[in-house]
């Protein structure tokens, strides 16, 4: 991120042809290790463990089901649980190693 930037107004993102899905990430290459792992979905960093995007209500309103992939460790799972509290309609998915780079990184 650049100085002076604000991370709660953009987002990296990657994505399948027509994903029927959204997962939310922490990092970069997390979002390009989600979509690896998750074909037909379009993965997005954050920039950091962040309960409420401003850009995240309307993202919700896209139609397609919204989860929040954040990090398994406690600064993940705390953001993750104060995301769901605020947008009920997010549900988590965590990876079952700390990141999705982990878990990228183990099946290959």
């Amino acid at each position: 991120m650049a100085p002076g930037s604000r991370k709660d107004l953009g987002y990296f993102s990657i994505s399948a042809i027509n994903p029927t899905a959204i997962i939310l990430c922490e990092s970069a290459i997390d979002a390009v290790s989600c979509l690896a792992l998750n074909d037909r979905t379009l993965c997005i960093s954050t920039a950091g463990a962040r309960p409420n995007p401003l850009w995240l209500e309307s993202l919700i309103q896209s139609g397609r089901p919204v989860s929040c992939g954040f990090d398994a460790d406690p600064t993940g799972d705390e953001m993750a649980r104060a995301m769901i509290e605020t947008l009920p309609a997010v549900s988590r998915l965590r990876p079952c190693l700390k990141d999705w780079n982990e878990v990228l990184k183990r099946r290959r």
